[in-house]
């Protein structure tokens, strides 16, 4: 794929048949969609690999993470039911590929990434395309308390244990969507928190992700 630093006519095409692909998968959200549609996911993934940034694949990236498969970032997404002005903590930015789709459904995005590495190059690239997504170098298990409450929380990493502090920063009447279980096997699990404080549990699909750890932050 040719000019992979830019984002082309052949780019948008490709993000097209991409977005039809995940509809064909179950994906009906179609503010998510169009989301998809815009993030130019070449940008976000390595050289190596940009032939292939429209497949419906996960690849490595820096820090030994990955970004995640377009149909996971699409359902994940889908679970959260956004509404264009909620205030959405991520936890684990990655590649910022998810915080993007995020950011062009209209939300405000806080992200924390444990890789220091990983979270000054990733806040270059999303500087560097404009968008307006705060991010933090930190311990995602403690989420950002400075910043709370939030009306959602999106877990990008797989948890074997529930950071319960992270409810404790969602709006009564929000909900967190995480992975959760074990390595490898992971339940993409919603919790939805009432006016009352009280929390409801839905569990979905199993999907593999790299692991939240707890108290560490990577020089």
């Amino acid at each position: 794929m040719k000019d992979q630093n830019v984002d082309s006519f052949r780019h948008v095409g490709l993000r097209r048949k991409l977005v039809f692909e995940l509809r064909s998968k179950g994906i009906k959200d179609e503010s998510v969609l169009s989301a998809i549609e815009q993030v130019p996911r070449h940008l976000f993934i390595d050289n190596a690999f940009v032939e292939h940034a429209y497949s419906d694949m996960a690849f490595p990236i820096l820090s030994g993470q990955t970004i995640s498969h377009p149909s996971t970032v699409a359902f994940q997404t889908s679970l959260l039911n956004l509404v264009p002005g909620m205030k959405v903590l991520e936890i684990g930015t990655g590649s910022g590929y998810q915080a993007s789709v995020l950011y062009k459904m209209g939300v405000k995005v806080f992200s924390i990434e444990r890789h220091r590495a990983l979270y000054l190059n990733t806040k270059k690239l999303l500087e560097k395309l404009g968008y307006g997504i705060k991010t933090f170098f930190g311990d995602g298990f403690d989420g950002l308390p400075t910043y709370a409450p939030y009306d959602r929380i999106i877990v990008t990493c797989g948890a074997a244990e529930f950071p319960s502090q992270l409810l404790d920063q969602l709006k009564p009447g929000g909900a967190l969507v995480i992975p959760y279980g074990v390595e490898n096997d992971y339940v993409m699990t919603k919790v939805e928190k009432d006016f009352q404080g009280n929390v409801a549990t839905k569990s979905f699909d199993s999907f593999k992700f790299v692991p939240l750890i707890r108290n560490k932050s990577n020089i």
